[in-house]
């Protein structure tokens, strides 16, 4: 099964055990708190997502919810070197699994190598991709190479220039020179 636009709910224990599979695009612009991050910049890129669900059974023989998730998606953010735009791609591909309560989830979640979250009737299916996007961002966006030369220094037009001060070793040339004669 394949959609264009994200679902509004998802019974996430009925699509895990049916093994379905979800695709689409959805515009930048209608996830709001990615658009706060690249700062009303790129709301025409395509966010790409799919999400498979699966059923496996645990350690234990229990069969398990799971959701595998993938997520593409260029984002305009600021270089904080060159303070100019720079895209950043972000690339997504995570596995969750799903157990039925929020106290087993969190109990799991420290000892597992997947994320853990709780089986819902209506889970957020875009609230899901927008955090993980979120996550993903990197703490300082910046080119490989900016494209402009960085200064490296300040000055201030109004600001005294330094008295220039003598070089300390060649005022000690100086005085070995003199106790020399």
């Amino acid at each position: 099964m394949h959609e264009k636009n994200l679902p509004q709910k998802l019974d996430v224990k009925q699509f895990g055990r049916s093994e379905s599979t979800l695709a689409g695009q959805e515009l930048l612009s209608n996830f709001k708190r990615l658009m706060q991050e690249t700062q009303g910049l790129g709301g025409e890129n395509a966010v790409e997502w799919s999400v498979r669900g699966g059923f496996k059974p645990s350690q234990a023989g229990q069969a398990q919810v799971w959701l595998f998730l993938t997520v593409e998606v260029v984002l305009p953010l600021v270089c904080q070197r060159c303070m100019g735009p720079v895209n950043v791609p972000i690339q997504i591909d995570r596995a969750f699994r799903f157990v039925e309560t929020e106290a087993q989830a969190e109990l799991e979640d420290d000892e597992s190598q997947e994320d853990v979250l709780v089986l819902s009737q209506d889970f957020d299916l875009a609230g899901l991709i927008e955090d993980e996007v979120l996550m993903d961002l990197p703490v300082v966006p910046r080119h490989d190479v900016c494209p402009v030369e960085i200064k490296l220094s300040a000055t201030d037009a109004s600001f005294e220039s330094e008295v220039k001060k003598p070089n300390p070793f060649s005022v000690l040339a100086d005085l070995k020179g003199r106790s020399q004669t």
